[in-house]
């Protein structure tokens, strides 16, 4: 709706100057209203042409921008959760993944699906995961909202990815984590499909 409400006016102001120049400069009646309105009615339609133009740009620009700040507020509140996730499958000498690759970059989600896939989480790992859950919840569930402001899809995976979130935070069993923590990560990967 929004793209319709910028284009139409544009289409007007540029259909109406081009309307403007070839009917009554294609004439050659001389008058007042030929050498003198037309001109400016020309210059007042290609004006607006292009600040609608203009303003519109920067509005889109502010609004994509404000987007992706509220999709990386939420994906941030995931970080701690991915890091120790992260941190689970580290091996020897090998470098944990930096704090903004776990906010920013989608790809990450599906290298620890496929880790949770081959390898089991050790006991450790269970423990910080589930403690992380337990401290993070209630932030998570705050977002909410946030998640909202981007559109009602983002809302509804979001709520998908707290509500796994309280199940990890309930588990007991190691099977029970590692499904929910399989589910978590896959609600989250359909969370960033959705991009801002």
């Amino acid at each position: 709706m929004n793209k319709y409400m910028l284009y139409g006016p544009m289409a007007l102001f540029g259909f109406a100057s081009v309307v403007l120049y070839y009917y009554f400069m294609g004439h050659t009646a001389e008058g007042a209203f030929t050498d003198n309105l037309v001109p400016e009615l020309i210059g007042f339609c290609l004006e607006g042409f292009f600040w609608i133009g203009l303003l519109s740009y920067f509005q889109q620009t502010r609004e994509h921008q404000r987007r992706k700040e509220l999709w990386l507020s939420l994906r941030g509140s995931m970080r701690s959760f991915l890091s120790y996730l992260d941190i689970a499958f580290l091996h020897s000498h090998a470098e944990p993944i930096s704090s903004i690759e776990l906010e920013q970059n989608p790809k990450i989600i599906q290298r620890l699906l496929n880790k949770l896939d081959k390898e089991d989480l050790d006991l450790d790992s269970m423990v910080l995961l589930k403690k992380t859950s337990i401290n993070s919840i209630l932030l998570i569930r705050d977002l909410v909202p946030v998640a909202a402001q981007l559109s009602a899809a983002h809302m509804r995976w979001w709520i998908a990815i707290t509500d796994e979130m309280r199940k990890i935070k309930d588990s007991t069993t190691r099977e029970s984590l590692e499904k929910h923590t399989v589910r978590l990560l896959k609600n989250l990967q359909e969370f960033d499909l959705l991009e801002y």
